[in-house]
């Protein structure tokens, strides 16, 4: 091995937390020129009851604040998962908005200070998916705050099947005009947007877009058996040359190869335990035809898992339940 897996979550967070790294990213796959990049704190506790979240990755650039996430691991909250980090990013922002004078309170007869609100910026949440592609053929989706009225006139059948083109256009014009609409800053929803990347079918893409080379560099990185020569065709490149240092295999500590061959084990028992789950599927007639990789539920999936000897905390990463409820299976 030459270099470490880049999908791997500790060399992700090394890679990303170089600033000139993520700018080239962000700017590469959002097609964007960034003028200004701010790293953010990664880890945050919203309530003395919440757990930690750890976002791998979080900026400000240009009044817009990013977080990249990389999903390795099969995970079947992952929706749930990303659109409540996708919201808590915009949480943190009460950290920063600045306080303005409004109404008068009524013990004090002094102005009240409140938040601005009015100073949220937008937010867009990048899903770095390994192998999971959530059924998509396409290299990424993006979903985002939109009237209904947009979703209802895709959805209108009788409309579409009609001859008369004036009163498609004529609705469409409707339609247009909510999403134009600006009262209130209400244009700001759509300004937020929650994209998944699915890696496995970028690579596949024959059409290379300027993303391509970093969703490339990442499965090339997955071999075991990489060699220096795999990796020529970056040389030269001040980005990847930068990203290579980070993880070549010869400078990292001892720590770091021992999470490497953790990481492996238990990536060897969950394609092991994948494979009993779609057998058992297939003959249980609950799956016809090519199988995408859905599982079974999280419950039963964790039981498997244990019986494979697979530790807890990776049987979690997993399925996505608590080590106290897996340790009640």
């Amino acid at each position: 091995m030459y270099l470490a897996p880049l999908n791997y979550d500790r060399f992700f967070k090394k890679v990303f937390k170089d600033l000139k790294i993520a700018k080239v990213f962000i700017e590469d796959f959002l097609e964007v020129e960034i003028e200004s990049i701010e790293a953010l704190d990664a880890a945050a506790r919203f309530t003395d009851n919440a757990s930690i979240v750890e976002f791998d990755y979080r900026c400000k650039i240009d009044g817009q604040y990013i977080i990249i996430d990389m999903q390795q691991w099969y995970k079947p909250d992952v929706t749930q998962r990303f659109f409540l980090y996708h919201a808590l990013n915009t949480g943190l922002e009460l950290e920063t908005l600045p306080q303005k004078k409004l109404l008068i309170d009524r013990d004090t007869g002094k102005a009240k200070e409140v938040k601005d609100y009015r100073r949220l910026e937008p937010v867009s949440t990048l899903i770095w998916m390994v192998q999971d592609s959530l059924g998509f053929e396409e290299n990424y989706m993006s979903y985002r705050l939109l009237p209904h009225t947009v979703v209802d006139f895709l959805k209108k059948n009788e409309l579409w099947k009609q001859q008369d083109i004036k009163a498609l256009l004529e609705e469409r014009e409707v339609v247009l005009d909510h999403l134009r609409h600006t009262e209130k800053d209400i244009d700001f929803l759509p300004k937020n947007s929650l994209i998944f990347m699915f890696q496995k079918n970028i690579v596949k893409d024959e059409k290379i877009k300027k993303y391509h080379r970093w969703f490339e560099f990442a499965e090339m990185t997955r071999n075991e058996d990489n060699t220096e020569e795999d990796f020529e065709k970056f040389r030269g490149d001040e980005v990847f040359e930068a990203i290579i240092k980070r993880i070549n295999k010869s400078k990292l500590k001892p720590d770091d190869m021992q999470y490497i061959d953790i990481q492996k084990e238990d990536m060897a028992k969950f394609n092991r335990w994948e494979e009993g789950v779609r057998e058992q599927s297939k003959r249980q007639g609950k799956i016809e035809g090519k199988v995408e990789g859905k599982m079974e539920k999280a419950i039963e999936s964790a039981i498997i898992c244990k019986k494979e000897g697979v530790p807890i905390a990776a049987i979690s990463r997993i399925t996505g339940l608590s080590k106290e409820e897996i340790d009640k299976l």
